[in-house]
């Protein structure tokens, strides 16, 4: 340790600026590294980094497969419309709905066509803005009880039906978006910007970069009938690399990190293929993916369960691997006396704290999604075991603590990863002098005069 006997004396006036230099590269670069932990890091990251490399080349999609359309659900030609006329007209006059013949109101569906044949509808003239059939206008019947009612300028979705007599080709099947949800993106990138500067850049660009390994590796690598495991472990890898290392920078503490999540990925790939085969869930629950089963039969269903939830966990578990190893470096540089054991004891302190919050955070996440479900069997006034016991329910619970167990468990294995690489870390052996004074400035004050 000759770098710290040699700089200059005046020191204890100066703890100000050697605790901002440590500041700066904990939230810039990170502190530096002895060469000899650089190779140790790098002989495990790069191998692992070639293979998801290797794992893209291998199983790039090169597209979507083609289909042919079946007009049902997301499956159907749209085009965009705009509703130039509404008309109030009787329900009656139109024939939007019928009176049961029994003439029985005590149903919901006999009080609700009694509702719509004696209310008022709207009768709205819609015209294609886009496409070969621009300009053409056709009627739509919007009844007084439908969720959603038109209005006159509103931009609109339209289905298209080719097969159909004409008159009855296009239809609305939504409202169109596109300028609030441009905005709100807008608003949000602004904000990241303002706030997280540079950092707030990359982080956008990550997210950038995520969504195109979701848009043109994994989802049309499923489509083109790759196994959706292998798939999503290889893009759940390439999606953690990028965003960790665009956000944290290439440094040891980022790497740590990388190897912390890693982890914890496959224990959640581990545990999630275990239990989904264990408690026979088929993946096939819902509209959505019943049609993608019927598009695409030999698409694994449950494998695609599986991938959903290693995909949704890997977000979550970026924020809490680089705040663990972030606590490690800070608490070393702050100490840098400190054993491993001791920086290991510090930082699952922080740990637990982080484990509180997210899980509760993630169970809390699942369950606002499935909310609308949950309510439906809440007033069918059905068991707490029955509703558990349903495969729609079971999914989510299987989903939530499967990615639970994963992030508690990334919170030890990250901390001791990190209090072992920084605490064997012997700069003075392996780096300039220039590189080994930063921590050895950060605490000698205090130790110098202790």
């Amino acid at each position: 340790m000759t770098s710290p006997q040699s700089d200059p004396a005046p020191q204890p006036p100066q703890p100000p600026q050697g605790h901002v230099h440590g500041h700066t590269h904990s939230h810039g670069p990170a502190a530096p590294v002895s060469k000899h932990l650089r190779k140790v890091i790098a002989a495990v990251v790069i191998p692992f980094a070639t293979a998801v490399v290797v794992g893209l080349i291998a199983f790039w999609p090169g597209g979507v497969p083609d289909h042919e359309r079946t007009g049902v659900g997301f499956d159907r030609q749209t085009q965009d419309g705009k509703v130039v006329q509404v008309v109030k007209v009787d329900c009656a006059d139109v024939n939007a709905a019928q009176v049961p013949p029994t003439g029985d109101t005590s149903t919901p569906s006999g009080r609700e066509a009694v509702n719509e044949q004696e209310g008022e509808c709207a009768k709205a003239t819609v015209e294609v803005t886009s496409g070969d059939d621009k300009g053409r206008k056709f009627v739509e019947v919007v009844q007084p009880d439908a969720p959603r009612q038109l209005r006159e300028g509103q931009g609109v979705v339209v289905a298209y039906a080719p097969d159909a007599p004409r008159d009855l080709q296009y239809s609305v099947s939504d409202v169109n978006r596109k300028i609030p949800m441009t905005l709100l993106a807008a608003i949000f990138a602004l904000a990241v910007i303002a706030v997280g500067r540079l950092r707030g850049v990359m982080a956008l660009v990550a997210l950038a970069v995520s969504f195109a390994v979701l848009t043109l590796f994994i989802l049309p690598a499923i489509l083109q009938g790759s196994n959706p495991l292998v798939v999503a472990v290889i893009g759940a890898s390439a999606i953690m690399l990028a965003a960790l290392y665009m956000c944290h920078g290439v440094t040891a503490r980022t790497s740590v990190a990388v190897v912390g999540t890693l982890i914890s990925l496959l224990l959640i790939g581990l545990l999630g293929s275990l239990f989904i085969g264990w408690a026979d869930l088929s993946g096939n629950t819902d509209d959505n993916t019943g049609l993608i089963h019927g598009l695409y039969p030999d698409i694994d269903m449950s494998g695609l369960l599986l991938a959903g939830v290693i995909i949704g966990s890997l977000g979550v578990l970026d924020d809490v691997t680089v705040t663990q190893t972030s606590a490690v470096w800070e608490l070393h540089q702050a100490d840098p006396q400190m054993g491993w054991r001791g920086l290991y004891r510090a930082g699952i302190r922080i740990g637990r704290d982080h484990i509180a919050s997210v899980v509760n955070t993630l169970v809390l996440a699942y369950a606002g999604a499935a909310l609308p479900l949950l309510l439906l069997f809440s007033i069918a006034q059905s068991s707490v075991g029955t509703v558990a016991n349903s495969e729609l329910v079971a999914e989510e619970i299987v989903r939530t603590l499967v990615g639970s167990i994963g992030l508690v468990a990334s919170v030890p294995v990250t901390t001791v990863l990190a209090a072992l690489v920084v605490s064997a870390d012997r700069p003075g052996a392996g780096t300039s002098s220039s590189t080994a004074a930063a921590p050895a400035r950060t605490g000698r004050g205090r130790r110098r005069k202790a």
